[in-house]
């Protein structure tokens, strides 16, 4: 069977053999169990917006639409150009600068993943585990795929690579969509149905293998080394769940990321070793700077480390309980989205509250992104929104 247990903001999947049920219980965002659930406290009420500064300054630029959004989106910018999806199947490249169309077209089936590109060819993955690629929005091809898709596929090198629910990552030529290999790794009955951890540094594919990162040739798949940032702990398959989960933070060789709901730690990507990691009970991806990392707890708690060796910068919980986006760093600020549409921007020095931005309403969907010197982000009502510095 399949039973998939929903936890806020965090969707698990459990495999077995048989028929396919479907148990919809939004857990707490504390990370207790599914028995305590039922029988637990009522859920904490959000933190009450607080007062800001309004030292950094920025306006609404422009605004443009997609589909909803009930998908783990991934915003891909390359240049000025971003790429997003909505679940209908609706797929744009959109100018940052400007709110204007590139290109708009349709998948023609929901979406559960997505988008990946490199500016020319972008790649969506179905609800149907179908890849669809496109170039310059014109779809180029389809190829079925032996599992669901949670992460966004990786194009980069005319190839396009794509990391399976069951912990497999495939290479597709880029042109025609053929199957060139497929790397395997150990099979866990528990996996997130979220994004995952996905990039190029150098001439090596990092990719996130349940609480690994392992480091592959993007030319046979084969793996170069790996590096754990957590092990699995507790006696049952959701405590022992120990996935990387995106966004990362890079900076030069060393790639920072998160572990769900274990830890966070550092890997030097050319000799493939841990250099630290730190416990921290989070379950959105982390970004940083060249002193510091910052990410947000799965109760609402921003924290910032530093970035050498861990140790904690300083933790604010103004946002509590807020359902948090993963950060995002621009400027002096870290942008971070909330379930009320909301983008809060904090100090990077010391996590104080700078300014608030809003949108529709309905909760940020993705982390926010960067083009240029526009801070962008997606609502779950399908919504983009470009902000701009004054």
């Amino acid at each position: 069977m399949s039973i998939y247990l929903i936890n806020r903001p965090a969707a698990l999947i459990l495999r077995a053999r048989a028929a396919t049920f479907l148990i919809a219980a939004i857990l707490p965002l504390s990370g207790c169990s599914v028995m305590s659930y039922f029988s637990g406290p009522s859920k904490p009420q959000p933190a009450a917006l607080q007062p800001v500064t309004g030292s950094v300054v920025a306006r609404q630029a422009w605004t443009s639409r997609i589909g909803q959004v009930n998908f783990p989106l991934d915003i891909q910018v390359v240049g000025s150009t971003l790429f997003v999806a909505g679940s209908d199947g609706s797929i744009a490249a959109i100018d940052g600068r400007t709110g204007s169309d590139v290109w708009r077209t349709s998948a023609g089936a929901p979406i559960a993943a997505g988008v990946g590109s490199d500016g020319k060819t972008s790649v969506v993955v179905t609800l149907a585990n179908e890849a669809v690629a496109f170039l310059d929005g014109r779809e180029i091809w389809r190829q079925k795929l032996n599992a669901q898709v949670y992460t966004a596929p990786f194009v980069a090198g005319g190839r396009v690579f794509i990391l399976t629910a069951d912990r497999a990552v495939s290479a597709f030529d880029g042109e025609s969509g053929r199957k060139l290999w497929t790397q395997q790794r150990p099979n866990e009955p528990l996996v997130l149905k979220q994004s995952g951890v996905m990039l190029a540094v150098g001439d090596t594919l990092v990719v996130g293998f349940g609480g690994r990162l392992a480091g592959l040739n993007p030319l046979s798949g084969s793996v170069r080394w790996e590096a754990p940032i957590a092990s699995p702990r507790g006696v049952n398959d959701v405590e022992r769940l120990v996935d990387l989960v995106g966004r990362v933070s890079r900076d030069g060789d060393v790639v920072c990321a998160r572990a769900f709901q274990a830890s966070v730690g550092c890997v030097n990507t050319t000799r493939g070793n841990l250099i630290w990691t730190q416990a921290a009970n989070g379950s959105q991806g982390i970004h940083g700077d060249d002193k510091r990392l910052f990410g947000t707890e799965s109760d609402g708690v921003v924290r910032s480390w530093m970035r050498a060796d861990g140790e904690r910068s300083w933790t604010t919980d103004v946002l509590r309980y807020r359902n948090l986006t993963a950060p995002l760093v621009v400027g002096r600020s870290v942008a971070i989205g909330d379930f009320a549409g909301v983008i809060h921007l904090l100090s990077r020095e010391d996590g104080s509250l700078l300014n608030r931005l809003t949108t529709d309403g309905s909760s940020i969907a993705s982390a926010p992104v960067l083009v240029g010197n526009t801070l962008v982000a997606v609502t779950r009502n399908g919504g983009i929104f470009g902000f701009a510095p004054e």
